[in-house]
């Protein structure tokens, strides 16, 4: 892969880690009991029967985007490791160079096109 690419996609993915931990910070707080874990916030609006409805539909709100901020940061943490590996841009499943029009697009995939997509009919 070229090196002028590599660069620019490990800025792009270290730019919107930095993102997802800010997000990551406004929903949640840090586990004190897991490393690197998030603990969705549990809102404190008021005792009100409508208020209290507001707090648990705010804080399933915040369940479900930590899932997926912190899903998004294990893919990126991922992506970077293969960088820092020299595995970056080879399909984990096929071993072939993954496109990298598929990687500008896609930074965090570790498939390539016709895995993905033999993959998705499989399941």
């Amino acid at each position: 892969m070229d090196t002028k690419i590599l660069e620019q996609i490990k800025t792009d993915l270290l730019e919107q880690k930095g993102k997802i931990l800010k997000d990551l910070n406004m929903v949640s707080g840090s586990d004190v009991h897991e490393k690197d874990e998030h603990k969705a916030s549990f809102p404190d609006i008021g005792d009100k029967p409508d208020e209290n409805a507001l707090e648990v539909g705010e804080y399933t709100t915040n369940l479900a985007t930590e899932k997926i901020l912190e899903t998004t940061l294990r893919d990126i943490d991922g992506a970077l490791k293969r960088i820092e590996e020299g595995t970056y841009g080879v399909c984990k499943y096929c071993k072939k160079e993954i496109d990298p029009k598929r990687l500008l697009i896609r930074p965090v995939a570790s498939a390539c096109v016709e895995c993905k997509m033999r993959l998705q009919r499989m399941a």
